[in-house]
């Protein structure tokens, strides 16, 4: 749990009752021969996928400044899983709310091998998707639908 949401300052967990992620790739990424292959002196500390190190701290604007920039310049897709703890859906909706882009597409279900596998939502310059009944780790637990979301989005088919 410290490594998957750091930030989260409002619960801690003892050592006997913090969920175990199972995270392998951290296990991996601190292997001597993968530190070796990558050049990482000995002296440079373990690698982490987050850190309490870093004194996190939110911010109202967080990294909204940047969609304007970006809507000229690119397409953007925003994707989560709608059973996502860390980055809740709802929260996303807020703040795509706030940004007040017009909406070019109404919310729906996309599908699946004929299975709703989300809902897509088409504003002004940003798709914003939903992965149905997947959390944080929409690729890892929901493969197919994800991979046929983004090779849809990324040859702006429609999905």
């Amino acid at each position: 749990m410290s490594e998957y949401t750091p930030w989260l300052k409002t619960r801690t967990f003892s050592v006997e009752e913090e969920p175990i992620l199972g995270d392998y790739f951290t296990d991996y990424m601190n292997r001597e021969d993968v530190r070796k292959a990558f050049n990482i002196p000995s002296e440079v500390q373990a690698w982490s996928q987050c850190t309490r190190a870093i004194d996190y701290h939110e911010l109202d604007e967080c990294s909204m400044w940047i969609y304007p920039i970006l809507k000229k310049q690119t397409r953007i897709m925003f994707y989560s899983g709608d059973t996502d703890g860390a980055v809740p859906t709802y929260g996303t909706k807020q703040w795509l709310k706030m940004l007040g882009w017009p909406i070019e597409e109404e919310w729906r279900p996309w599908f699946t091998n004929g299975q709703v596998s989300g809902y897509v939502e088409k504003y002004e310059g940003l798709d914003f998707v939903t992965v149905k009944g997947v959390g944080h780790m929409a690729p890892q637990w929901a493969r197919e639908p994800v991979q046929d979301m983004i090779l849809s989005w990324i040859h702006d088919e429609t999905f």
